[in-house]
């Protein structure tokens, strides 16, 4: 079997799952789809962590990914979030994303059990073989509490349809031992806004964004620009940016991200517990980076 090339570069915007009393906004969640699209971004991820899929019921998930591919209408590519510490869940989810149409998939690295490096790539070994999907390996230890290291990265290379690894490591080292690994039979994505950047001076091909549910046309410039090889425009755009991205990280990710896009009037603030809303000083702090990038921004977010 021939491998599959990644078919996912540039900006992709990890979309939050909007809530309103205790229930999933459809109505946002098109408007938030139309808003990434006209704005310029590359792919939607439904269902990752940005979307809350921890509190989503597996109704919930599979209606969300659904919602999301009806929208889409083929415009942009959908991968949904299908990760799981269970491997026989992750690959139920991931046959559900491709019966509703989407693209590919993303899965986190089994978090919570803390497999070992082979049984990280049992793991996803066993999600490929179930499906025809392109993949995406998350690697995120901050949530996981495990790291997949370069080495068994390479291993998950050799998969067919495992094309792409999410990188929010922290680490510029551990990106440059990944791509000197890799090489093209595995792409590397940004999943750190703040490091985009630097991840695609260094051979990343885009990165999928939280930060863009808030500024999707300026991450997609940004990514843009820096794949065209402009990198003295893409620099400039980048530090503009920074003030954001580093305000949307203030409380734990999506708490900030659902405050922002609240204070923009595009969804409510609704988050499930254990997340709770953002609290009065970090959002004032948003506030006033979010109207200080020219965005018009409400003096309090809309009505929890």
């Amino acid at each position: 079997m021939s491998r599959t090339p990644c078919p996912f570069t540039g900006s992709i915007v990890a979309l939050v799952t909007p809530f309103r009393d205790g229930e999933v906004d459809y109505a946002a969640l098109d408007a938030l789809v139309d808003r990434q699209i006209a704005a310029g971004q590359r792919g939607l991820v439904p269902c990752g962590s940005t979307g809350e899929s921890a509190t989503l019921s597996h109704d919930e998930h599979a209606r969300v990914v659904e919602a999301v591919v009806r929208r889409a209408a083929g415009r942009l590519p959908v991968i949904a979030g299908t990760g799981s510490n269970s491997t026989a869940e992750a690959i139920h989810l991931t046959r559900e994303a491709e019966a509703a149409g989407a693209s590919g998939a993303l899965l986190i690295s089994p978090y919570y059990n803390k497999p070992t490096q082979e049984g990280i790539v049992a793991h996803y070994r066993a999600v490929a073989e179930s499906t025809s999907l392109p993949l995406i390996v998350y690697n995120i230890p901050g949530r996981t509490a495990s790291t997949i290291e370069p080495s068994t990265l390479a291993r998950l290379a050799e998969i067919d349809n495992s094309v792409a690894v999410k990188d929010w490591t922290g680490s510029l080292d551990r990106v440059m031992d990944t791509i000197a690994l890799c090489g093209e039979r595995l792409a590397v994505l940004s999943g750190d806004d703040s490091l985009t950047y630097p991840m695609i001076a260094m051979g990343a091909v885009g990165g999928i964004s939280a930060v863009a549910n808030v500024i999707p046309g300026e991450m997609a410039s940004l990514t843009d620009r820096a794949l065209a090889g402009h990198f003295a425009e893409a620099l400039r755009l980048h530090y503009a940016a920074l003030p954001v991205m580093r305000a949307c990280f203030l409380e734990t990710n999506p708490i900030p991200i659902k405050a922002a896009l609240a204070l923009l009037g595009l969804c409510r603030e609704d988050v499930r517990l254990p997340l709770t809303p953002m609290s009065r000083g970090p959002r004032e702090r948003l506030r006033e980076t979010l109207a200080r990038f020219g965005l018009a921004v409400r003096e309090e977010a809309a009505p929890r």
